[in-house]
């Protein structure tokens, strides 16, 4: 090789090192985040967790729709972290990325048997729910029948009494007429709390199952992502 021809080619070596230098540069940069998000996400799960109410539904489903939503955080720590492969780590890194790898076949197995506990949790609230709305609405119902008993046995007179004390106006002329309204006016509460809690019941449903689709949903997604990441990160593991 001439010298004209080696003059001309240190240009070009001194632009590939410049290259290789600014490339292991930005992989630390990101690699560095990376490990801060997933720090972060550690903070987040340790935080769901406490304090904890095994056994409980509403916990145990409110617990897992917050690791679902918060999971992102971890998944692009993860993509970041394992970016470049082996190029360029540190030494304790070597370790820390197959440990990683690991962690994302344990998480991939976790989401998986978290759907199963997330849909009985979801049939059991929704039963919960109907129970409580339903029993309070017959302990309301109940006592508008209390009430529209003692008026129906109540005289005229007695119920003009009571609706003046209570500040209502009334028409006197006609007390047979009075009790009848008022009788009326206790039947459509009746039928009012009828309607309210058929009204909550359907919402609660709703929200619950809402929440439920995607939450299991993002727990199916979760779980694939990351056995890809494990199946994707065998270079990690062979080291």
């Amino acid at each position: 090789m001439t010298k004209s021809n080696t003059d001309k080619l240190i240009p070009v070596i001194q632009e590939l090192q410049e290259f290789a230098f600014n490339q292991v540069g930005s992989m630390t940069i990101l690699r560095v985040l990376g490990y801060g998000l997933l720090l972060l996400a550690l903070f987040d799960t340790v935080e769901t967790f406490v304090p904890p109410s095994i056994m409980n539904p509403v916990w145990e489903f409110q617990t897992f729709g917050a690791l679902v939503e918060r999971i992102p955080v971890a998944l692009i720590g993860l993509a970041l972290v394992f970016f470049g492969e082996l190029n360029a780590r540190a030494k304790w890194e070597f370790l820390a990325v197959k440990l990683l790898s690991w962690l994302s076949l344990l998480l991939a197995i976790i989401f998986i048997l978290l759907i199963p506990l997330g849909v009985s949790n979801t049939v059991r609230l929704s039963k919960q729910s109907y129970n409580q709305i339903n029993n309070l609405s017959q302990q309301q119902i109940t006592q508008a029948e209390q009430v529209e008993q003692r008026l129906s046995q109540a005289k005229p007179e007695q119920i003009e009494s009571f609706l003046k004390s209570q500040g209502r106006s009334v028409d006197a002329s006609n007390p047979q007429e009075l009790k009848t309204k008022v009788l009326s006016e206790v039947s459509q509460a009746k039928e009012r709390i009828k309607l309210q809690a058929q009204a909550n019941q359907s919402t609660q449903r709703l929200n619950l199952l809402k929440n439920s689709v995607k939450w299991n949903l993002g727990a199916l997604v979760s779980a694939t992502l990351f056995f890809i990441f494990w199946k994707n990160s065998s270079w990690a593991r062979s080291r």
